[in-house]
């Protein structure tokens, strides 16, 4: 049963800054900021939330449904998703816009400026999650990173359908007020954020994590250390998942999708959680020994999990 992947379509153009942006910013004059970063190294990759996902879940052998948006110039990318066995027949073709184009900046100590135009993703609420009974094979879902309108959507739209999703607000997470991350977080089964978001979520809804996974509905509220592992809360209770050593350290772009795709892959095995991040670190581990999100490779990545 296929797991259903809400999340952008993106190019990805990743440049490397070898210093250090603390070393170039003044704190006491980022009212009148003003940089360059020089920036030897440039190169052009697939990616985007929900297409980063999709290409992990494949590797582990999977064929996700993606529902998504491309631009005119999106043949190609459609193609290379077809080309996995995965289900694109809920991608949305923009006739008129191009497809979403991020822009990455990477420092020295792996920390990133990131420009991001949305393009076609700002329609993909275009296409709608299949209603109850329209499709009985989706056994998952994951709202990741999208266009505002699609993200809000898409929640309601599988929450009416009962299908249980990891809501994934990442970079998105400022588009939504307090009530509004509220309303979300009562729709979904499970909660994915790194630790900056959620912090952010914290302010946002003036509730802990650990009031958070106290609602009945969110069966765990998942949040990714990096190098140190996972957070798990469930009901009131946190627990640690510990990381992965990684063969080295090359690009951080793309580690938390393939950190969720790793829960996915468990989730809908109804695996225990915290093996389910056990694999999505051992994901994230690979990932980023690796340049760019989609050119890694995962072999005996499910060997003892």
């Amino acid at each position: 049963m296929p797991a259903l992947i809400c999340g952008s379509l993106a190019f990805d153009t990743i440049t490397t800054f070898g210093g250090r942006f603390a070393e170039q910013i003044l704190p006491d004059q980022v009212h009148i900021l003003n940089v360059s970063f020089l920036v030897p190294t440039l190169r052009r990759e697939w990616g985007g939330c929900a297409g980063n996902i999709a290409y992990n879940l494949h590797l582990l052998g999977e064929r996700p449904l993606v529902l998504a948006a491309l631009g005119v110039d999106g043949g190609e990318y459609l193609r290379r998703l077809e080309s996995w066995g995965a289900d694109t027949s809920l991608v949305w073709r923009d006739p008129e816009l191009h497809t979403a184009q991020c822009h990455i900046t990477t420092d020295r100590d792996n920390n990133q400026i990131t420009a991001f135009h949305p393009g076609a993703m700002s329609h993909a609420h275009k296409v709608a999650v299949p209603a109850r009974g329209e499709r009985d094979d989706i056994a998952i879902g994951i709202v990741a990173p999208d266009g505002r309108d699609a993200m809000w959507q898409h929640a309601a739209q599988m929450d009416a359908a009962g299908v249980p999703f990891v809501f994934d607000p990442g970079q998105q997470l400022p588009q939504f007020d307090g009530s509004e991350h509220r309303a979300l977080l009562g729709m979904a089964s499970w909660l994915a954020l790194n630790d900056y978001e959620a912090r952010l979520l914290e302010e946002r809804t003036g509730e802990s994590l650990q009031e958070m996974s106290r609602r009945p509905n969110l069966r765990g509220v998942v949040v990714t250390l990096g190098a140190d592992g996972c957070a798990l809360w469930v009901q009131g209770e946190r627990s640690h998942v510990a990381g992965v050593a990684a063969a080295q350290v090359v690009d951080p772009t793309g580690c938390g999708d393939a950190f969720r795709a790793g829960l996915l892959y468990g989730l809908e095995r109804g695996w225990p959680l915290p093996r389910c991040l056990a694999l999505g670190n051992r994901l994230g581990a690979a990932k980023v020994a690796s340049r760019g999100p989609q050119n890694h490779r995962l072999d005996g990545v499910l060997d003892g999990v």
